[in-house]
């Protein structure tokens, strides 16, 4: 197994164009515990870069991704996992903004630079290197993870970090400010789900001083959501789950007023419209990937003005439950990916943003457990005990 020296910044030399063994957890049905096994990754080629994770955490999308909710993804074995920060190990032909021993955070809505999308300022989706869950290898069709007697191993949303070593295209790896670097375990959060929140609030919503704002689901994305509407100054933010448990931490985190709808005699859009003089909220969240929760966070919002942004993952083949005639009315409903943050030229700011106090990350990580302790990890996620619980390897 390739050691652990290259972390800290050494010994990228001895596995540079090599193939590597280590551990992985490896996926190999729908629902099925992880395996943490040995696995070879191979060099990068062409604009590809291979990491050393350091950290790496869970998301909802990689339990969605690990359940085969969506069927085009069941493909497996699978290496899941898309939040995580490691070091630079070794990197491909024509690789020229990120090189050995450079400390990074891996991004799964990539970002050339180059394609009419990157090039435009109304956008952060990318043509070469966008998200795309349907996508299980490289972008030459083959994979660079592979079993020990040489199978290959699907890859998931760019990145796959359930690995000690991943391979993935340059265009998903952001270079760290050295000196925030003594956070990097922090900044691993930036990955996905708070950037996401964060992103929704200051850039989709662009959330202004004295608004109110509700949030529908407080998991680790709706309480970015929430810390960014802080962030901006909302006077009012209201938190709507059906978990109680997640009450404490809400009001640690921006959340103002609090909604539980299972006690709850009318719609909750009612309520919150009561608790904002009638007229609704300037912008609702809807993070949960449910549909009624989407019509709820809908009409929520004032007329005339109110934004809906849907954060949340819709794995269901119904459309939007809403009435065409319904957006006549001013309110407006708009998608976010990644917050709507333009990876490698965007996050770094944002880190430095997060490390001056703008947003306290570590609060996010409500639990840290050992790389092999990964199916204990999923199990606090599927029972709502956890926001981010932050693997070591």
């Amino acid at each position: 197994m390739a050691t652990s020296n290259v972390a800290n910044g050494n010994g990228s030399s001895e596995t540079k164009g090599k193939t590597i063994t280590c551990k992985a957890a490896v996926a190999h049905g729908p629902g099925e515990p992880f395996v943490v096994e040995q696995i070879l990754v191979h060099p990068p080629k062409k604009m590809e870069v291979r990491i050393k994770i350091l950290y790496t955490s869970i998301c909802h999308t990689d339990l969605s991704g690990w359940k085969g909710e969506c069927e085009p993804q069941r493909a497996y074995p699978r290496i899941f996992g898309h939040e995580a920060s490691g070091v630079v190990e070794s990197v491909g032909k024509g690789v020229s903004d990120i090189k050995e021993k450079d400390i990074v955070v891996l991004i799964f809505n990539g970002e050339c630079g180059e394609c009419v999308y990157c090039k435009c300022e109304k956008t952060n989706m990318c043509e070469k290197f966008g998200v795309d869950p349907m996508k299980k290898l490289m972008c030459d069709g083959t994979s660079r993870f592979s079993t020990i007697d040489g199978k290959p191993i699907f890859h998931f949303l760019n990145t796959s970090t359930f690995t000690e070593y991943t391979v993935v295209d340059s265009g998903c790896v952001v270079k760290v400010n050295p000196q925030e670097t003594l956070c990097l375990k922090n900044l691993t959060m930036l990955s996905c789900g708070v950037s996401t929140g964060i992103g929704a609030a200051w850039n989709t919503a662009n959330v202004h001083a004295g608004s109110s704002v509700a949030v529908f689901g407080l998991g680790a994305v709706g309480l970015a959501v929430a810390e960014g509407a802080r962030a901006r100054g909302a006077s009012k933010i209201i938190g709507v789950d059906i978990n109680p448990d997640k009450f404490i931490t809400a009001k640690t985190m921006g959340i103002t007023d609090l909604i539980n709808p299972t006690d709850e005699e009318k719609p909750v859009y009612e309520r919150i419209r009561e608790m904002t003089g009638g007229g609704g909220v300037d912008y609702s969240f809807e993070c949960t990937g449910n549909l009624n929760v989407l019509r709820d966070a809908f009409l929520s919002v004032h007329e005339g003005w109110g934004l809906t942004v849907l954060l949340g993952i819709q794995s269901s083949p119904k459309l939007l439950p809403i009435h065409p005639m319904e957006l006549f009315d001013g309110r407006r409903i708009e998608g976010s990916i990644f917050g709507g943050f333009k990876g490698k030229s965007q996050l770094p700011n944002l880190a430095t943003e997060c490390m001056q106090g703008a947003i306290k990350l570590d609060k996010f990580i409500t639990h840290e457990l050992p790389f092999e302790e990964i199916n204990k990890a999923f199990d606090l996620l599927i029972d709502g005990k956890s926001l981010r619980c932050l693997l070591h390897l």
